[in-house]
């Protein structure tokens, strides 16, 4: 279990039995697959969004029993997801350990990312009402339109912040947005908690995004967990290069830009450019921005354990440093 959690034992509790879940979910007749996927979850990061699902449903009628295997479908489709990303992006690392497709081939990766879509809803076709079913389906769809619309777009120099909140609204937020939302409404918080707890996801997810694209630039690989500039190297153009060409339009970087094939001195001039640029800053003022949404969210909640545990969380989660 991550660290992160450490300062809040009774949700680390609770996603320890999520942890429990998953691995029953994802057992396998196929030796391999079930060995694979039991390594991805001991491997699961901070496991925000199922967290974000068990911290929205105690604001309701808070149920166990049928809260923490909702908590890991949502988890097991976010895990999919990475898994079909890792593909498209030909990663070799993903939290400091080498990514599936990597250790195993695009082939087997392409099987698991199914498996875990398969198990994630055969896990919420037993916790979830048919409405929510529903919307779990439209945001699959929009993370897949949010992945197509990044591919089609790799290498854009005029690519525009607008696309950019696009994009990450729907790789990204949407996710967030639909797990305090889901786990509300399945605790009978009623429509309209439901739906500002869901405001609150969202806004932390775009800031949780800027900021991870930000400490691609700025971060340490060790605490990362992966290779800095990956996103460059992909020709996926991150708000922090986009800030940059809004203001400098560069010749000399543009060309270098669209040769596409970048060597590592290619990558520091493009990250001296940015930084040189205030890519770096402005960045961090519209991640600043949707923190502050988020927060003004949470002000509206009434007092109660839940919102001190939602407080602490985004604290920590989006005052890091970057």
């Amino acid at each position: 279990m991550d660290k992160f959690w450490n300062d809040n034992l009774e949700v680390k509790e609770e996603l320890v039995e999520v942890v429990k879940i998953m691995k029953k979910g994802v057992k396998s007749s196929n030796k391999l697959i079930s060995d694979i996927l039991l390594d991805m979850v001991n491997n699961s990061g901070k496991m925000l969004r199922p967290a974000f699902v068990i911290i929205s449903a105690k604001f309701g009628n808070y149920d166990r029993k049928k809260i923490l295997p909702l908590a890991a479908a949502i988890e097991m489709l976010h895990m999919a997801t990475l898994v079909h990303d890792d593909i498209i992006d030909n990663a070799l690392i993903r939290r400091s350990k080498p990514t599936i497709q990597a250790e195993y081939g695009k082939d087997y990766a392409v099987f698991i990312g199914d498996f875990l879509f398969s198990q994630s809803f055969l896990l919420l076709s037993d916790n979830i009402n048919v409405a929510n079913l529903k919307k779990v389906s439209k945001v699959v769809s929009r993370i897949c339109k949010g992945e197509i619309a990044q591919f089609e777009s790799r290498y854009d120099i005029n690519i525009t912040i607008s696309d950019y909140l696009k994009r990450i609204a729907a790789k990204t937020a949407a996710l967030f947005a639909l797990s305090f939302y889901v786990g509300a409404y399945e605790s009978n918080c009623g429509e309209e908690l439901s739906k500002v707890l869901a405001s609150i996801g969202y806004n932390i997810g775009i800031a949780f995004q800027i900021i991870d694209d930000i400490l691609d630039y700025t971060g340490e690989e060790s605490v990362v967990g992966k290779p800095l500039c990956n996103d460059i190297r992909q020709g996926v153009f991150t708000l922090p290069l986009i800030y940059s060409l809004e203001r400098n339009r560069d010749e000399k970087i543009i060309s270098l830009i669209k040769k596409r094939n970048y060597c590592e001195d290619d990558i520091k001039r493009i990250v001296a450019f940015v930084q040189q640029n205030g890519g770096i800053t402005q960045s961090k003022m519209l991640a600043e921005k949707y923190t502050k949404k988020a927060f003004d969210k949470i002000a509206m909640l009434k007092d109660s354990p839940p919102k001190q545990i939602l407080i602490d969380v985004t604290t920590k989660l989006l005052y890091r440093n970057y």
